[in-house]
């Protein structure tokens, strides 16, 4: 007889606190999916092919590196990437890496149930931050929309680091803002053009970078990270954002070669982002 059965209350107990726990889990792991997707969209507010560069991205890691890799999502964010990567290859790991508290939060928040996924926290500008990964060789380390946030010799430095980690026949994948100074009429006539778009959008609701952050810091379970975050960043509620730089295709893919990558080159383009893809 089990304990449900003497009438006792024991078991009745148990199984309400066993169903209790399962509710509070649900109600969290929903938390977590609701902040990601807005993360999500918010960056789609910005850039409206970030899906395209994502499948291109993912194309590349099975092309090169197969269906099963160990991957580095690197600056991770949220963990879009990594999200991404397990559901198209159930075989594959990942481990993100930020230095953001809140975005770590949902990150880690999201994916608590999924032993495949891991996060660490480490500031890529720190030569020792490799220290802190729980592998030594990665199949293919991916970036996306994430490294203008360093300055042109922080991001020569941190290439080569990344050469470190990756075992040989390994890729390096960075999506990211690179403009063409040799083309200023088509590069001003694509921003204004996203910038009509994004005024549009806004205009019928969407959210942008500092309403985003706001809600974070509205919210009981993100505001202190979200505090955090603003120390060690700035405001993004005031309009601060990074103190980086952005460089060319041609640039990214010179400082691949000189980081000790056999062959790099794009592999990806929008009329404002490029993909570039270094394989070691």
């Amino acid at each position: 007889m089990t304990e449900t059965d003497t009438g006792t209350g024991t078991g009745a107990g148990t199984e309400a606190e066993v169903q209790g726990n399962a509710a509070a889990g649900t109600a969290q792991g929903e938390r977590w999916r609701r902040w990601q997707e807005s993360w999500d969209r918010q960056q789609e507010w910005y850039l409206p092919d970030r899906e395209e560069r994502f499948g291109a991205m993912l194309d590349a890691v099975e092309a090169l590196v197969g269906t099963e890799p160990k991957v580095l999502d690197l600056a991770c964010g949220t963990g879009s990437i990594t999200g991404r990567l397990l559901r198209r290859f159930p075989g594959a790991t990942s481990t993100g890496v930020d230095l953001d508290p809140a975005l770590l939060t949902i990150a880690r928040g999201h994916f608590a149930a999924d032993p495949r996924a891991a996060f660490v926290t480490a500031d890529l500008r720190d030569e020792r931050w490799t220290d802190a990964l729980p592998h030594r060789g990665y199949d293919a380390v991916l970036t996306s929309t994430a490294l203008h946030w360093l300055r042109t010799d922080e991001l020569r430095a941190l290439y080569g680091r990344l050469a470190g980690v990756l075992r040989d026949g390994g890729i390096l994948v960075n999506a990211d803002h690179m403009p063409d100074p040799a083309t200023p009429r088509i590069n001003e006539a694509v921003n204004a053009f996203h910038r009509a778009r994004r005024e549009r959008e806004k205009a019928a609701g969407a959210q942008d970078w500092a309403d985003w952050w706001a809600a974070a810091a509205a919210d009981p379970v993100l505001a202190e990270p979200a505090a955090e975050r603003f120390r060690i960043f700035g405001d993004p509620v005031a309009g601060d954002h990074a103190d980086g730089e952005t460089q060319s295709a041609a640039w990214h893919v010179e400082a691949m070669r000189a980081a000790g990558f056999a062959e790099a080159r794009p592999v990806w383009a929008s009329p404002a982002d490029t993909m570039v893809l270094g394989l070691k």
